[in-house]
């Protein structure tokens, strides 16, 4: 539900332009930005990252978000609903 709703209050944004004029808007994202991780194990985590190792606790979530998205999918039954749901889970 939550997700439901920060997604509305996004696209009611988008459709009114309140996103229109933010810094960066355009360009891509610089995912690999390791500002945030000290200095003494960026090193260490940009080996990890590049041979496809992720934590336990992030396989974990991603496991459960994946088992939560079959789980959703199962309980619809409109199929204009089902179709919406496997588009925006392609995503």
């Amino acid at each position: 539900m939550l997700d439901f709703l920060a997604e509305k209050a996004i696209q009611d944004a988008i459709a009114r332009g309140e996103l229109d004029a933010l810094p960066g808007a355009g360009r891509p994202l610089n995912l690999d930005d390791d500002a945030l991780i000290p200095e003494e194990l960026r090193l260490a985590y940009r080996i990890l990252k590049n041979a496809g190792c992720v934590p336990a606790e992030v396989e974990k979530l991603k496991l459960a978000k994946g088992a939560k998205k079959l789980e959703l999918l199962g309980a619809l039954v409109e199929p204009r609903y089902y179709r919406k749901a496997i588009a925006r889970l392609a995503r």
